[in-house]
């Protein structure tokens, strides 16, 4: 086997143990209680707003445990967004085109521009729960 394939192989194996290692602890560890370890949203800290992707975290947690419901409510952009990004990243990749050309960045930053705008309208019922403290 070449050095490269060896390294990309163990790079590879590395960020999967990793991801699995995330997703056990936030499947796990409860994103909605209080002393959850991982850092705030640096958004939020600075403007007191939802970004795009608050409540990201605790739509994970809630998936992993079976409540879709909970999931919508904490973010519904990114539960419709990612699958869609995923797939669409994946067919462009094994067609060998540019992964995201400038209509579909633009496209993507209007999507979390207007989700962000809404979700932090007086009123709009989607918005990330709140650790109860």
């Amino acid at each position: 086997m070449a050095p490269e394939t060896a390294t990309a192989r163990a790079g590879l194996i590395g960020t999967g143990l990793a991801l699995a290692g995330a997703l056990t602890y936030i499947g796990l560890a409860d994103p909605h209680r209080p002393g959850f370890l991982f850092p705030g949203c640096p958004f939020k800290a600075l403007t007191g707003l939802d970004c795009p992707a608050c409540g990201g975290l605790r739509m994970t947690h809630d998936l992993l445990n079976g409540d879709l419901g909970a999931a919508v409510v904490d973010n519904l952009f990114l539960l419709l967004a990612l699958p869609v990004l995923t797939v669409w990243l994946a067919f462009r990749w094994r067609r060998g085109r540019p992964l995201m050309p400038a209509p579909a960045t633009f496209t993507l930053i209007v999507a979390a521009a207007v989700w962000t705008v809404l979700r932090n309208w007086p009123g709009f019922p989607l918005v990330p729960t709140v650790a109860a403290g």
